[in-house]
C-alpha cells in the first residue's frame, strides 16, 4: 500500500468475506481428521500431525491471499477472478482431506500448486501495473514504487518456490513414500523472514488486516457454535442441561473476551509488522478448532479421560496465550504491566491444577473451564477499567 499524506481506511470487501467462507469449510474438513478416536481412546499422533499440517497449508494460503489483497487489492475484475479460481481449487483440497490422505495426495498437491501459481500470477499483474504507472511518477513517488516492486518480486519468488516444492512433492512421494511437499511450509516461512526488509518498506494497512482477521475469527467461532449443537440433542435431563449450558457459556465467554480485546485494547491505527500478527492468529485459530473438538469429546465415553482432559486444558491455554500476546499491539494507555501478567499466569496455573485434579469428572471439568474463562475476562475488564481511570485522573 502506497503511503500518502492522507489515507482512507481500506474496507473489507464482500468478495473477501465470500472467499473466507471456503476456508471455514475446509478447516471444518480438517477438523474431521481428529474426530476419529483410536481403540486406545484418543486421536493417534500421526493423525493429529496430519491435521496440523493440513491446517497450516490452508492457513498459509489464506495468509498470502490476505497480504496480497491488503497491499495491492483494488476490488477489480482481476482480484475477483484470482479469488474465485482459488475458491474452486480449494474445494479439491477439501475433498482430498482424509485420514487416508495417501489416496488423494496427487489431487491435493496439484490443487495446492495451482493456487500458489495463481497468487504469483496475480502478484505479477500488480507488478506490471505498478511498473507502468511508476514511469510518470515524481522522484519521491518512484521510491515508493521501487519498494513495492521489490516487495512484489520477493513475494512472487517465494510463491513460485513453494509451488515448485509442492509440485516436486508428487513424484517425490512415489519415490520415497514421504509427503515432501510439506517442506513448502517452512520454505515459505523462511522466505518471509528473509524478505522482512522488503515487506517493512511497504507496510500493510493494519486496520484492514485486523478487521479481516477478526472476521475470520468470527467465522471460526461459528464453527464452534455448530460443534456444541450436539449438547442440545438427546434425553432432556439435568446432566444434559449442565453440559449444554457450560458449552454455551464457554463459546460465549471466549468470543466476548476476543471482542473486548479487539475493540478496547488493540491499537488498530498502529504501524505494525503483519507477520507477527497473522502468525499469532494462526495459533489462535488452531486453538479454537481444537477446542471445538475437545468440547465434542467431553461427553464421549469412548474417549479416555486423561488425553481428553489434557487436550481441553492445553487448547484453552493456547487460546489465552495467543489472546494475551495481542497486548503487543495494544494502545499505549493499555500496555500490560507486570502485575497484570502475574495475575493472568496465576489464574492459568490454578486452572491447569484444577483440571488435572478433576480429570475423571467431566461435569466438574467443564464447570472449571467456565469459571476460568470468566475469571480471565474479569481480569481483562478490570485492567482496562484501571487504565481508563488512570487516564482520566491524569487529565
Amino acid at each position: 500500500m502506497t503511503e500518502t499524506t492522507e489515507t482512507t481506511e481500506k474496507k473489507v470487501e464482500y468478495i473477501e468475506l465470500i472467499y473466507d467462507l471456503i476456508f471455514v469449510y475446509i478447516i471444518g474438513r480438517n477438523n474431521s481428521l481428529i474426530e476419529h478416536v483410536s481403540p486406545g481412546g484418543f486421536v493417534e499422533i500421526e493423525t493429529y500431525i496430519g491435521y496440523l499440517m493440513a491446517t497450516l497449508v490452508v492457513l498459509t494460503v489464506w495468509y498470502h491471499s490476505t497480504l496480497l489483497i491488503n497491499r495491492y487489492g483494488k476490488n477489480d475484475v482481476g482480484q475477483h477472478i484470482c479469488l474465485f479460481v482459488n475458491m474452486y481449487l480449494l474445494y479439491f483440497m477439501a475433498d482430498s482431506t482424509s485420514v487416508h490422505w495417501q489416496h488423494f495426495y496427487v489431487r491435493y498437491n496439484l490443487a495446492w500448486t495451482l493456487i500458489l501459481l495463481n497468487l504469483s500470477f496475480h502478484y505479477f499483474l500488480c507488478l506490471h501495473k505498478i511498473t507502468r504507472e511508476g514511469k510518470q511518477d515524481a522522484e519521491a513517488a518512484q521510491q515508493v514504487r521501487t519498494a513495492e516492486e521489490e516487495q512484489i518480486r520477493h513475494s512472487i519468488f517465494s510463491l513460485l518456490l513453494q509451488a515448485l516444492i509442492a509440485a516436486a512433492g508428487i513424484p517425490g512421494y512415489f519415490l520415497t513414500g514421504l509427503p515432501l511437499s510439506l517442506l513448502a511450509i517452512p520454505a515459505g516461512f523462511l522466505m518471509d523472514v528473509v524478505g522482512r526488509g522488503h515487506s517493512s518498506r511497504v507496510p500493510v494497512d493494519f486496520m484492514h488486516l485486523t478487521e479481516r482477521v477478526m472476521l475470520y475469527i468470527v467465522f471460526t467461532f461459528g464453527e464452534m457454535v455448530i460443534a456444541i449443537s450436539g449438547y442440545f440433542v438427546g434425553e432432556f435431563k439435568p446432566s444434559a442441561i449442565w453440559y449444554s449450558l457450560c458449552a454455551f457459556l464457554i463459546v460465549s465467554g471466549l468470543f466476548v473476551s476476543y471482542g473486548f480485546v479487539y475493540n478496547r485494547i488493540l491499537d488498530r491505527e498502529t504501524r505494525a509488522h503483519e507477520t507477527g500478527y497473522l502468525i499469532l492468529h494462526i495459533f489462535m485459530i488452531i486453538a479454537l478448532n481444537n477446542l471445538s473438538t475437545a468440547l465434542e469429546f467431553m461427553r464421549e465415553a469412548s474417549v479416555a479421560d486423561v488425553p481428553k482432559n489434557v487436550f481441553l486444558t492445553v487448547s484453552f491455554l493456547m487460546y489465552y496465550l495467543a489472546l494475551f500476546l495481542m497486548w503487543i499491539y495494544a494502545r499505549n494507555r493499555q500496555k500490560a504491566d507486570v502485575i497484570f501478567l502475574v495475575r493472568l499466569c496465576i489464574g492459568s496455573t490454578v486452572f491447569a491444577v484444577l483440571m488435572a485434579h478433576f480429570y475423571r469428572n467431566g461435569m466438574i471439568s467443564i464447570g472449571v473451564s467456565v469459571l476460568y474463562i470468566y475469571a480471565m475476562f474479569a481480569l481483562i475488564h478490570l485492567f482496562w477499567r484501571k487504565r481508563i481511570r488512570e487516564e482520566e485522573g491524569g487529565k
